[in-house]
């Protein structure tokens, strides 16, 4: 049959999807990249927040359509939403679905495409019985130059806000041998840049016997992937501030290949609200680390995501976040209004924010961050860096990323130039900046 994915949300589901895609195509099955084109259509969705959740369904409604219009013979939904609503009657709120499946299901997708039973599936084992990615479990790679790779899945934290333990279930490392294989034998196929990924990164191994230690990892999967292509950047994502450690700091600085980026979102800078939102650490302790990070390598790029409109957030907590934004001066930032649920923790906390309150608060913490990556990007003006090439949008322009801009999240740069091959590394002469990306020509 002939398959066409549509992946939703986050990295890490498209980790899954990526995961599934290989699967299928080790089955005899052929990918396509419209919709229209497919005899089985599968949407992999997002669940986090309430607005991915309402995009997630406006998504499966849309390719719903081919049902009647295009070729499509079955329509599978996977992913956190499903996971999320599975006691809310999907099938009949959905009745468009032939089969969903949830987080613990994904192994299970070359059976449901296969079925033909004409009933409507649900699937949803344990979060913790599916498989781990990893080899040799075939993969097909979104992008040929770069990937990401799961460290762990599930997360053991009880944030009040995150509804992630529910619908990935308890922390769950592979091992250091299984992690470095992977990434071996991406960067083998051409792939330049390995992306480190888990729910909290910081926190993997804790849950190995015996213990896996992060700057181990690191320093491992570092030399073996320098040994194969010097070039090629690893980076790590998603680490909690609580663990992140001085050793992997130290790890990530001394690291040639290693991305100096660290990516610690903390949520907010109010010790109040850090309590109220089930972090365990307080503005005092964000003050020590990010002095930490910046003693050890001063020129490292910091990137963070707060959340604004917290239930109980007063004006004394966000003047307290924009003033520690402001002191800190992040490279990279992103900011969330919060999202309330009824399956929430956060959500039976008194005090809540009216909604407008979130966003307002949102934007002005934004306009804040604007003139600062404005001013930090300055710095970068006549200097010589190294840039991954990725896109070519239009003759004599390429859009790429240095070290300290990862995929997806950060700004790019733009570079000026011809016969550029993508998913190779160039040096680029810096020769103008903006709010978020910079540009230059070939050195």
């Amino acid at each position: 049959m002939m398959i066409y994915l549509e992946s939703l949300g986050c990295c890490r589901n498209q980790v899954d999807s990526e995961v599934m895609l290989g699967r299928l195509e080790a089955a005899g099955h052929g990918i396509v990249h419209d919709p229209s084109l497919a005899e089985v259509i599968i949407v992999n969705t997002c669940g986090f927040i309430s607005a991915a959740s309402s995009e997630a369904v406006d998504i499966i409604l849309a390719m719903a359509g081919y049902k009647k219009e295009g070729k499509c013979q079955r329509l599978v939904v996977t992913g956190c939403m499903t996971e999320r609503f599975k006691d809310d009657d999907l099938v009949s709120e959905l009745p468009e679905v032939d089969a969903f499946l949830g987080t613990g299901a994904c192994d299970r997708i070359v059976d449901v495409v296969e079925d033909g039973s004409g009933k409507t599936l649900s699937l949803f084992p344990d979060t913790c019985a599916r498989e781990m990615q990893g080899l040799p479990l075939p993969r097909i790679t979104t992008l040929d130059h770069l990937a990401h790779v799961k460290i762990s899945e599930g997360c053991n934290r009880h944030c009040t806000y995150c509804i992630i333990p529910q619908l990935r279930g308890i922390q769950r490392s592979r091992s250091i041998e299984e992690v470095v294989a992977e990434g071996e034998a991406l960067v083998r196929q051409g792939v330049r840049e390995i992306v480190l990924v888990g729910e909290n990164t910081s926190d993997y191994g804790v849950d190995l016997e015996p213990a896996g230690d992060l700057s181990v990892l690191l320093t491992t999967l570092a030399e073996r992937i320098a040994s194969i292509a010097p070039e090629a950047w690893i980076r790590l994502l998603y680490t909690h501030p609580s663990s992140l450690s001085r050793e992997m700091i130290e790890a990530v600085a001394k690291l040639d290949n290693v991305c100096t980026y660290f990516d610690v979102p903390i949520q907010h800078a109010s010790s109040r609200m850090l309590r109220r939102m089930g972090r365990n650490y307080t503005r005092e302790d964000l003050y020590d680390l990010f002095a930490f990070i910046r003693k050890v390598d001063p020129d490292a790029a910091l990137r963070t995501t707060l959340i604004t409109g917290f239930p109980g957030e007063t004006e004394t907590d966000f003047q307290e976040m924009l003033d520690f934004v402001k002191e800190i001066r992040f490279d990279q930032l992103g900011v969330f209004a919060y999202s309330d649920a009824d399956d929430l923790k956060s959500h039976s906390l008194k005090d809540h924010v009216p909604e407008e309150t979130g966003e307002i608060r949102r934007d002005a913490i934004m306009a804040a961050q604007a003139l600062i990556s404005e001013e930090i990007n300055e710095k970068y003006l006549d200097r010589t860096v190294t840039v991954l090439v990725e896109e070519n949008p239009d003759e004599g322009i390429y859009l790429g990323r240095t070290g300290f801009q990862a995929p997806e999240v950060d700004g790019f740069t733009f570079v000026y130039g011809s016969g550029l091959e993508i998913g190779t590394f160039v040096r680029v002469k810096i020769n103008d900046t903006h709010e978020y990306d910079i540009s230059g020509e070939i050195a």
